[in-house]
C-alpha cells in the first residue's frame, strides 16, 4: 500500500466561475483534484461538469445542497476509494493561494501522521470583522484543546491524513456545514493527531461570493463550542496530562510511560 499519495479535494457550491482559475493551476503542479459539487444550481453544475472534463478532475455531486463539511468527508471518501493516502482541502472561493500545495504536501509527506493546516496571512482585503470575529473562535478552541498548537482552526486550506480523518467522521458526526473545519480539528486533536501550521496568504477577491449565512452558520457555530466545551470537560484528565507532558523537557518526555 502506499504510504503517500495525495490529492486535492475541493469543496464547491457555486463557485464554478472561481474555480476555472484555480483548476489548471492545480492540474499543473500534477496532483489529482476530486470536486465535489455540493448541489449547485443548473448553470453552475454544467460550468462544473465542463471544468472537470477539460481538466481530467474527478467529480463527486450531491443533491440537494448538504454544506461544506458534507461535501468535504464525500471528497475524502471518494479520494480513499481511488487510493490516495492525503487530501489537501482547498475552498473554491477563490481566496487560497494554489502555488502553496507544495509547500503543504511537503511538510506533509514527512510527516504523514499530521494534520498540515494553514494560518492565514491577510492583505487589506479582508473585511475588518471577519478577521476579528476569527479569534473568538481561536480563543474557544485554545480552552477545548488547552493548548495553542492549533492556530487557527477555521482556515479552510489543510492536508489530511485521509484514513484517520475518516474513521473520525465514522465514529462522530463532525459539523456539516460552516462549522466543520473548526470541529475536526478539535477532535482530531484529541485523538493525538499532531497540528502543524503553514502560513499562506489568504485573499477576498473581488468578485468573490461567500456562503456563509450569518445566522444559520453562527448558530452553528455557537452550538459546536457547546458540544466541544461539554467534551472537553470529559476529556479533562487526559488534556491536562499532555498538557503537563508538553511543559517536561524532552529527555524527562521521553522517559515517561
Amino acid at each position: 500500500m502506499r504510504t503517500f499519495a495525495p490529492c486535492v479535494v475541493i469543496p464547491v457550491y457555486n463557485h464554478a466561475q472561481l474555480l476555472a482559475e484555480s483548476l489548471p493551476l492545480i492540474r499543473a503542479l500534477d496532483v489529482p483534484c476530486v470536486v465535489v459539487n455540493d448541489g449547485g444550481n443548473p448553470k453552475d453544475t454544467e460550468l462544473l461538469r465542463t471544468l472537470c472534463r477539460e481538466t481530467g478532475s474527478e467529480l463527486c455531486e450531491q443533491f440537494p445542497n448538504r454544506g461544506k463539511g458534507s461535501a468535504v468527508i464525500l471528497g475524502m471518501r471518494r479520494a480513499a476509494e481511488l487510493g490516495y493516502t492525503h487530501a489537501v482541502q482547498v475552498d473554491a472561493d477563490g481566496q487560497h493561494n494554489i502555488e502553496d500545495i507544495p509547500r503543504f504536501l511537503a511538510l506533509a509527506e514527512q510527516f504523514p501522521q499530521a494534520l498540515i493546516s494553514g494560518v492565514p496571512e491577510y492583505d487589506e482585503s479582508v473585511p475588518r470583522h471577519r478577521f476579528y470575529s476569527r479569534y473568538i473562535t481561536h480563543f474557544w478552541v485554545w480552552v477545548e484543546t488547552l493548548s495553542l498548537e492549533i492556530r487557527d482552526s477555521m482556515c479552510g486550506f489543510r492536508v489530511y491524513p485521509l484514513a484517520e480523518t475518516l474513521a473520525l467522521a465514522d465514529r462522530v458526526r463532525i459539523g456539516r456545514r460552516m462549522d466543520f473545519d473548526t470541529e475536526v480539528a478539535v477532535r482530531l486533536s484529541w485523538r493525538g493527531m499532531p497540528v502543524m501550521a503553514v502560513p499562506t496568504r489568504v485573499i477576498y477577491p473581488e468578485n468573490g461570493i461567500s456562503n456563509f449565512r450569518l445566522w444559520r452558520d453562527n448558530l452553528a457555530i455557537s452550538w459546536m463550542h457547546t458540544r466541544l466545551c461539554v467534551g472537553m470537560l470529559a476529556r479533562l484528565p487526559l488534556l491536562l496530562y499532555r498538557l503537563v507532558r508538553r511543559q517536561l523537557p524532552s529527555g524527562e518526555r521521553e522517559s515517561q510511560p
